[in-house]
């Protein structure tokens, strides 16, 4: 007698595509919302702010890697939030090189939690139907496999 784990199971039915079709829908769902709501940031942005949010003095090619864009595009991010006086920028020094670190000013302290606000209510709305440990199991389970996800993939940043 053979298990469902002993037989061939085509992509669609598995975690794999669960993964991406769900990151591909929310990303959708919070685009169309930032319009809804007119938000004048991008996702892209909007993630960038929030990450030098919680580490000031972050370099670029750190904010790179945790936005999982290349310094580039992470660069034209940084570019039009330096210009909408969200971010700074300044040099320091780090292994005795220098170096483009930034930090959150207190007019991109404001917008992101004006963001915050309009865009919790949704967000939440998102999950009311599911039992909030369940969230918190498949939050830890997601967790997890980016974990083990970062020790294989090759990132060139």
């Amino acid at each position: 007698m053979s298990t469902k784990s002993d037989c061939k199971i085509h992509y669609t039915d598995s975690i794999y595509y669960e993964l991406e079709q769900t990151s591909r829908l929310m990303k959708k769902t919070t685009s169309q919302l930032f319009v809804k709501l007119e938000i004048d940031l991008t996702l892209d942005e909007y993630f960038a702010l929030d990450t030098v949010s919680f580490n000031a003095g972050i370099c670029q090619r750190d904010l790179a890697k945790l936005l999982l864009k290349d310094r580039a595009n992470t660069g034209r991010i940084l570019d039009t939030l330096e210009q909408k006086g969200f971010i700074t920028r300044f040099i320091d020094t780090k292994n005795n090189r220098l170096v483009k670190k930034m930090g959150i000013t207190e007019l991109g302290l404001k917008e992101l939690s004006m963001i915050d606000i309009k865009i919790d209510r949704y967000l939440r709305s998102l999950t009311r139907k599911i039992n909030p440990q369940d969230v918190e199991r498949v939050h830890e389970a997601l967790k997890s496999f980016r974990i083990e996800l970062e020790k294989v993939v090759e990132i060139n940043i």
